[in-house]
């Protein structure tokens, strides 16, 4: 895509904008609305098509998200049509997706357009076409770890969503969201983009670069720092879980301070909440990947693998064996 990299869409420009959405069963709703409803505001606000996006399917038929809702398509992907953007949306079972002749697709149609990437997990996807290699990248956190061993040759970043000359990549359905006001700032102006987040009430706090958090706080940020401090240090530490005395001395107050904030706020002790986010992290690992088991207990922070057998057992009421199996 050498030839690309001077060609971006995200620049002043009023012509129209060819974008199209390949979308995979799998993908998450949320995503799906992210990526195609600002563009859809964006034309409504300022009363003409100036971005001319369509939905399509590897096999015609409509994709059926993670909620069991399908999404209609206007028809099977075509590597060879013209199109200025191309975005993967994807989720879960994109191994089963990458298929020879659909990288292939990606690779031909990356080729034409003017920008190509991948929404969540449509961003294994496009590292798989070798469309990543050597360049900046995001993905879910859910994946970063695994991304990052699989694509060696690609800068993973924890950042909501990563432009790299003609690529994008982000992170899940809060981040496209970003990216796509950040398409029709670039495109359209401020005005514009301000008024099409007015239309959902979407307050952008946050900027590209800002990590992808582990727990989403939303608007807690600004009313208890220090809870949310202590859930942060607790998130960055899974592998290797600090004590409560310790996340206690780094958030400035003491133990038992910490324990009545997290009762009032959460009804629960610090110890108890942070079990629960290593064990639901381990959750998703057992679940949605492959990862050997001895290595989610190393990785949520438990000493051996009885020990997160143990754990899991007593919290979801089958040993983690049992579920990947299921």
């Amino acid at each position: 895509m050498a030839k690309n990299e001077n060609r971006t869409v995200f620049r002043t420009e009023h012509a129209p904008l060819k974008v199209t959405f390949l979308v995979f069963s799998g993908a998450s709703i949320m995503c799906v609305a992210s990526a195609v409803d600002p563009l859809r505001a964006a034309n409504r606000v300022a009363g003409e098509w100036l971005f001319d996006f369509k939905l399509v399917s590897m096999t015609g038929e409509a994709p059926v998200t993670t909620c069991g809702l399908p999404v209609a398509v206007s028809g099977r992907f075509n590597a060879t049509e013209k199109t200025d953007m191309l975005v993967v949306v994807a989720g879960f079972g994109t191994q089963n997706y990458a298929t020879a002749a659909l990288l292939a697709g990606l690779r031909r149609a990356a080729r034409a357009a003017r920008a190509c990437g991948g929404v969540e997990a449509g961003t294994w996807l496009v590292a798989r076409a070798g469309l990543l290699e050597g360049r900046a990248a995001t993905t879910h956190w859910e994946d970063m770890e695994d991304f990052a061993a699989a694509f060696p040759g690609t800068d993973v970043r924890p950042d909501r969503y990563v432009i790299d000359g003609p690529v994008f990549t982000c992170g899940g359905a809060a981040p496209t969201f970003d990216l796509m006001l950040h398409l029709i700032r670039s495109r359209l102006g401020m005005a514009v983009a301000l008024d099409v987040a007015s239309v959902f009430i979407y307050d952008q706090s946050r900027e590209a670069t800002d990590a992808q958090p582990l727990v989403s706080l939303g608007r807690l940020d600004g009313y208890d720092a220090r809870l949310a401090q202590a859930i942060r240090l607790m998130e960055q530490h899974i592998d290797q879980p600090l004590t409560v005395a310790a996340i206690a001395r780094r958030t400035g107050v003491t133990p038992r301070t910490l324990e009545n904030i997290f009762r009032r706020s959460i009804g629960e002790t610090p110890g108890a909440y942070y079990l629960r986010l290593r064990l639901g992290a381990a959750r998703r690992l057992v679940a949605d990947t492959r990862v050997a088991l001895a290595d989610i207990a190393g990785r949520t922070g438990f000493s051996s693998a009885a020990a997160f057998s143990r754990a899991f057992s007593r919290a979801f009421g089958e040993a983690p064996v049992r579920m990947r199996r299921a």
